[in-house]
Formats: C-alpha cells, sequence, structure tokens
C-alpha cells in the first residue's frame, strides 16, 4: 500500500461522522418538550402520567398512587437502558395494554438523550 492510499483511507476514516455519545442535557431538553406535558421528575409527583423521578431501575406499574393500566401492572419489566429505548420507540407494542398514548420518540438520538437524562434522576 502506498502512503497516498493510506493517506486517503485515513481521511476517509476521520470523515465519516461519529456516532453521538448520550447528552443528559440534551435530554432533558427533549423531557421538557415532549414528556413533561404528562409526567413530572420529583418525586411523589403523579400527573397524567407517573413520576418519572426513580424510573431507571423501578419495575413498571410501581409507582404509588398512580392508577396503571391492567398492561403497564402486569408487564413485569424492569426500567432500564434497553427497556426504555424500546418503549420510547413504541409504547403500545413494548406494553401491549398501556394508557400511554403516544407514537412514540423515532428520533434515535434524542432518545438515548432522553434515556440518559431519565436516568440522572434519583
Amino acid at each position: 500500500m502506498s502512503r497516498f492510499t493510506i493517506g486517503l483511507a485515513l481521511a476517509a476514516c476521520l470523515s465519516i461522522p461519529a456516532a453521538h455519545a448520550q447528552d443528559a442535557e440534551a435530554g432533558k431538553t427533549v423531557f421538557k418538550q415532549v414528556c413533561s406535558i404528562c409526567h413530572e421528575v420529583a418525586p411523589n409527583k403523579n400527573r397524567i402520567g407517573p413520576t418519572l423521578f426513580g424510573v431507571a431501575g423501578r419495575k413498571t406499574g410501581t409507582v404509588e398512587g398512580y392508577n396503571y393500566s391492567d398492561g403497564n401492572k402486569g408487564a413485569n419489566l424492569t426500567w432500564d437502558a434497553a427497556t426504555l429505548d424500546r418503549y420510547l420507540v413504541n409504547p403500545r407494542a413494548a406494553v401491549p395494554g398501556t394508557k400511554m398514548a403516544y407514537g412514540g420518540l423515532k428520533d434515535d438520538q434524542k432518545r438515548k438523550d432522553l434515556i440518559a437524562y431519565l436516568t440522572t434522576l434519583k
């Protein structure tokens, strides 16, 4: 391989956009724009939806004082990054019978950022 070829290969690699890391601050903005209509992030403050404070690591259907659908109570899932990701893409497919009336967050980066933010709520 010539130096010219190696240089071209290196230049090509450097020009490929890198995957963006999760950004909790950007996720906070996504939360405010998309989720805060129905959800609160303060402990023990349910709205139309349950509080998302402490959601990471929590079992589905377990926030005290919130009236969950049977689908959500019976889902028996733990809200980890993978489960949140699947749910945020399509809530009704991830948890059949959920009463969450949201079509899903299709933007991969916004979803990653939102999940990063949600995991900070402890």
